[in-house]
């Protein structure tokens, strides 16, 4: 079973930055496209931001897009999530997992990371 251990989270200012960090306990990491999920009470998780295995390309959810950067260091099973320009909207429990061919989440969920935005 693959563990992932988010964090970074935290409380932040509307305009404030913030950066994510998560490291999965996966020798073969690198083989993977990774993202980076949220959650909000109430709803289900969404898909925030991909990466390709290699980390050549990337992909962000039109909320986040321009403020937002994903990347990873295979040397270190790690994948992050820069946010900048936050805003309370970006209040939500942010959790990483692999993706499966069909760019749905492949392991089982970690415990997130708390990002908490107060304007």
């Amino acid at each position: 079973q693959v563990h992932m251990e988010e964090s970074g989270g935290g409380l932040a200012q509307a305009g404030g930055s913030l950066t994510l960090s998560c490291v999965a306990s996966l020798q073969t990491f690198s083989l993977y496209p990774m993202a980076w999920f949220r959650q909000t009470p109430g709803y289900g998780r969404d898909i925030v931001a991909r990466i390709t295995s290699d980390g050549d390309t990337t992909d962000y959810a039109t909320s986040v897009k321009g403020r937002v950067k994903i990347s990873r260091e295979n040397f270190k099973n790690a994948v992050y999530l820069q946010m900048n320009n936050l805003n309370p909207e970006d209040t939500a429990v942010y959790y990483c997992n692999a993706l499966n061919t069909h760019h749905a989440p492949l392991w089982s969920w970690g415990q997130g990371t708390q990002i908490t935005v107060s304007s």
